[in-house]
């Protein structure tokens, strides 16, 4: 697109030429945190040591472990159609998650820096046709180079909550230029795509959650048994994608949960891994005995909090226990996903904030599928209602796995509106041929 960009991006594509020569800064100090992974770090400058693939290239990028999780589903149904697949991802997490789960042949690269001598080496390489942003993965410099290019994009899942929307609309005319670039815009529920619409996309399609089609994570059966035997007979409680301040919660909570349940085991698993030997210092500190997954340890009976500090393992302590707290909603981050929870039967507990799942999480209270507390002071007693009531939890468990199944059907309306755009792909690859 040859139109003179809105002064706010005009700003934005000035900085980020700026700051290049700082980059080796910024990711030598990700790297000392954890964030980055060591031997691959040219990826994010934009280097590959990976060929391109002959014949049309689909490029889907989504941030997170979250984000990728949900699209694993059309990632498999893309491949299927001998159609390549660059997957792109931004976290150590996501990276180790994508060589255990996608597709063989598919092709897993860290999304490069959003400044343009990075991304322009990053698409003279790989050369996608199509591409595929996951939920709200609007980089600037890489929309507007791929737009250079005359590269059809497509938001999938796409998500945006009222907090971000009220941020766009300090900056309509940025928004706007990056939203009219899309091809496609297909959003999650009715009230995402009048948010995208009102701030400018075009084409707008409400197609449903990919989250909600997603099959239950899977599990090492050997893992899980081993798990088992650990445990024993003891009472279980779980907390899911936590966050800062939501273990410290969960802790205190078990404090109080062992006057009635004196053998509770309480399983903690971090929403960033890297912050498991934290958590253990915290629990310490309250005189309580943690260990950690990530050094091979298993819970004994001594063991009071159990931190599983490790990546794809939610399907084993979602059939490991019972009640799960899931986490991201104690605080203001918006919460993490329950449908997996969900999935595998585990009576849900979660706080208010949970604006980035809020039509999912309606639905589930609506239904006494999950129990919603005001603030980490009712966490015990929510706890603890649980754990004493087996019926009871069964029954919000059943609604919890009823509902989320009554909500399903985005994959295949989102296959229906990609469709045409596949097609031209497979024909360009008969023509090649």
């Amino acid at each position: 697109m040859s139109r003179r960009l809105p002064a706010a991006l005009r700003a934005y594509r000035m900085f980020s030429v700026a700051v290049t020569p700082l980059t080796p800064l910024f990711l030598a100090r990700r790297l000392r945190m954890g964030k980055e992974h060591g031997l691959r770090l040219p990826e994010r400058r934009g280097v590959s040591g990976r060929a391109r693939p002959d014949g049309p290239l689909v490029w889907l990028h989504g941030a997170s472990v979250g984000e990728l999780i949900s699209v694993l589903p059309l990632i498999e149904r893309i491949h299927a159609r001998e159609v390549n697949l660059l997957v792109t991802s931004g976290t150590v997490t996501s990276g180790g998650l994508a060589e255990q789960r996608l597709p063989r042949g598919v092709i897993h690269q860290f999304v490069p820096i959003d400044v343009p001598q990075f991304v322009r080496r990053f698409l003279d390489h790989w050369r996608p046709d199509l591409a595929l942003f996951v939920e709200s993965e609007l980089w600037p410099n890489i929309m507007i180079e791929m737009s250079h290019r005359a590269v059809p994009m497509i938001l999938v899942n796409g998500r945006l909550s009222n907090n971000s929307f009220r941020r766009w609309r300090q900056l309509p005319a940025a928004i706007g230029d990056l939203l009219r670039r899309l091809d496609l815009c297909l959003a999650r529920t009715p009230a995402d795509a009048e948010r995208l619409s009102a701030l400018g996309a075009r084409h707008v399609v409400a197609t449903g959650d990919l989250k909600l089609d997603g099959p239950a994570p899977p599990t090492d059966k050997t893992k899980l048994a081993a798990l088992q035997q650990a445990c024993g007979e003891r009472p279980l409680v779980a907390a899911a994608s936590t966050h800062d301040g939501e273990e410290a919660a969960m802790i205190a909570a078990h404090q109080r949960l062992r006057a009635n349940f004196p053998h509770l085991l309480t399983i903690i698993v971090p929403r960033h891994p890297e912050r498991g030997p934290g958590i253990a210092d915290l629990a310490r500190a309250a005189n309580m005995k943690a260990c950690l997954r990530s050094r091979n340890e298993l819970p004994e009976a001594a063991t009071d909090i159990y931190i599983a500090d490790t990546v794809g393992e939610l399907g084993l302590f979602y059939r490991l226990a019972p009640v799960v707290f899931v986490g991201g909603s104690l605080i203001r981050h918006g919460g993490q996903n329950p449908i997996e929870a969900a999935k595998l039967g585990a009576a849900i507990v979660h706080g208010p904030h949970v604006w980035n799942f809020a039509d999912i999480y309606a639905a589930l209270d609506a239904a006494h599928g999950a129990e919603l507390i005001p603030d980490a002071s009712k966490l015990t007693a929510a706890l603890g209602a649980m754990m004493a009531r087996p019926d009871a939890r069964a029954g919000v468990a059943d609604a919890a796995y009823r509902t989320v199944s009554a909500l399903g059907g985005a994959l295949e309306r989102t296959l229906q509106s990609l469709d045409p755009y596949l097609m031209q792909l497979r024909l360009q690859r008969a023509e090649d041929a």
